[in-house]
């Protein structure tokens, strides 16, 4: 087999596995990419096209739950905002914007940086913000707040700086929005299906503008496809799986675990 296909099947269903998990898809794929012979900034435009993959994944699985917000969408009125059936649809709309101005914001920054660093500074950069998302989402699951089930106007700006922030890779989008979530006093599940439902919008802007930017210069168009369609069919096979298993692991450790790996690797390349 060429090898860029079996690059492309590789790093597709790395996608596919780790966009549940709260450990940085992005940043792990940018990571194998990168000990594959990939240039950093080729590694994070690719790692970053991958989410239109699994943001298929995600519509096709929350399906009832996107008609369901849809239907809300249609009947929405101002002075509904802050009515129980329309809350969360306000949520998701005003985080979108939110995190679609900070995550352009910082992807701009992240390709200055990226094009003044060497493959091992990028993995060190990459350990570090993992090692630093693991001690987040640490401190989230151990703070106790009053339960709450109604999203706010300040969640979802909190929420939406987080997502838009998680462009970096490295920070982990899951973890990151989960966590504030979980620190607003919202339930571990409530969190999960708020944090994915955004996930979609996000993935979808994220992977258009690497694409649209980059024009994925040395990625071939069948390699691309290979990659995304992987991606979308090993995203769609283990999301409820490992959605499960996301509830009974302490994923902060394997963060900071990973995230160690990476920074005694890039150290290794520098």
């Amino acid at each position: 087999m060429d090898r860029s296909l079996l690059i492309a099947i590789v790093v597709g269903a790395l996608q596919g596995l780790f966009e549940w998990l709260p450990i940085s898809s992005e940043g792990n794929v940018t990571i194998a990419l990168a000990w594959l012979g990939t240039n950093p900034e080729q590694a994070v435009a690719f790692a970053l096209f991958l989410h239109l993959g699994t943001a298929l994944s995600a519509t096709a699985y929350y399906r009832d739950d996107i008609q369901e917000e849809l239907a809300v969408l249609r009947t929405w009125r101002p002075q509904s905002a802050r009515e129980a059936g329309y809350a969360t649809t306000t949520f998701l709309g005003i985080a979108t914007l939110v995190s679609g101005v900070v995550g352009v914001a910082a992807y701009l920054l992240l390709e200055q940086v990226v094009s003044a660093l060497t493959g091992g500074a990028v993995i060190l950069a990459i350990g570090i913000l993992l090692i630093l998302t693991g001690g987040f989402q640490r401190l989230s699951t151990a703070v106790n707040r009053t339960p709450r089930t109604t999203p706010t106007l300040w969640d979802a700006v909190l929420v939406g700086i987080a997502q838009g922030c998680a462009i970096l890779p490295g920070i982990s989008r899951s973890g990151s929005t989960t966590g504030v979530l979980l620190l607003r006093g919202y339930e571990g599940p409530t969190s999960f299906r708020l944090s994915f439902l955004l996930s979609i919008p996000a993935a979808i802007g994220g992977g258009l503008l690497a694409a649209l930017d980059t024009g994925l210069a040395g990625i071939t168009f069948v390699s691309g496809a290979v990659a995304l369609l992987t991606a979308a069919v090993v995203g769609y096979l283990t999301i409820d799986v490992l959605m499960r298993v996301v509830h009974r692991v302490p994923f902060w450790g394997v963060c900071v675990g990973l995230g160690g790996l990476a920074v005694g690797g890039g150290l290794l390349l520098l």
